[in-house]
């Protein structure tokens, strides 16, 4: 044995056998800069601990921890004609669909499922902004529809979480018809008698804004949304004034009455089972994994007065 066994050998095979270190394993906090482990910040649904500022999630990440047990059905929708006006700007609009469906691992901006929260049967619809801002085109017109279909198949509420940036310019008119047919698939509910449920997240601008994102019976947002039809650059640049403080944000709106509720994502789940419970006419959800017991086989046998048999 030498000092080339000892010391050598093993500090050359240390140095070969090191392991990389991923690089998506801390996330730095938009708001306030804190570093974020991402076992905390997924477990957390993408809050930040420190600031509570609500990050981008994902609609598979959300159905997962929105259903009971994160088990859900995805509804199939029909997909739209592809690149219907042959457009290009800086690429072909065929390659930029492309790029978003290998960034996102989705097919298209909006995802549809059917599941339980709380042992209530629902059919949940969320946009993904991260796959093209999650414009409207035909395909999302296509999801809400379906969505709305299914709804009303099942006889459930419908619940959807909107996240865009506005309708797709690569479809021109053909997403701007996407408003009215929406329109007329929230109808159908509104005609069943179906809770129709709307989580406004940050940012819900443009077409969106202004058609069925705002057509639900009940409103809810995450805290800080930006929520507009027009953003704030373009109206301080037409009116030469400087907006108020926080203005189409969630919370002004919530002050000013177009929201109902201002909700943190932790809580949201808690927050929809009560909504749509008492929508549904449905007692109040039971705690727990256990089923609401029968008050008839529960109720005591040794009634005062009356003999024991």
């Amino acid at each position: 044995m030498n000092w080339i066994t000892n010391y050598v050998r093993p500090r050359i095979n240390s140095i070969f056998s090191r392991r990389e270190t991923p690089d998506n394993l801390w996330t730095k906090c938009d708001e306030c800069g804190t570093m974020l482990f991402h076992r905390e910040l997924s477990d957390n649904l993408n809050v930040c601990t420190n600031c509570d500022h609500h990050m981008a999630i994902t609609p598979r990440d959300r159905f997962t921890a929105l259903f009971d047990g994160g088990v859900f059905t995805q509804v199939a929708v029909p997909a739209p004609v592809a690149d219907p006006l042959q457009f290009r700007d800086q690429k072909r609009y065929p390659d930029r669909m492309r790029a978003a469906q290998k960034a996102t691992g989705e097919d298209e901006a909006m995802l549809v499922a059917t599941g339980e929260i709380g042992r209530t049967p629902i059919v949940a619809a969320a946009q993904d902004f991260s796959f093209m801002a999650g414009s409207m085109g035909m395909y999302v017109g296509n999801a809400i529809i379906a969505a709305a279909q299914e709804a009303v198949k099942l006889k459930r509420p419908l619940v959807l979480f909107s996240a865009a940036g506005g309708a797709r310019m690569q479809e021109g008119i053909l997403s701007l018809m996407q408003m009215p047919r929406t329109t007329v698939a929230v109808q159908m509910l509104k005609e069943a008698n179906l809770p129709y449920i709307v989580v406004l997240t940050h940012p819900t601008t443009g077409g969106v804004t202004a058609s069925y994102a705002m057509l639900g019976d009940v409103h809810i947002a995450e805290p800080n949304a930006l929520i507009c039809f027009a953003g704030p650059r373009v109206i301080e640049q037409t009116i030469r004034e400087k907006l108020p403080e926080g203005f189409q944000r969630a919370e002004y709106l919530l002050d000013h009455g177009m929201l109902d509720r201002v909700t943190n994502r932790t809580e949201m789940r808690d927050e929809l089972i009560g909504i749509i419970r008492m929508l549904m006419g449905l007692p109040p959800a039971v705690k727990g994994d256990l089923p609401a017991p029968d008050p008839v086989a529960d109720a005591p046998t040794d009634v005062p007065g009356k003999p024991q048999e």
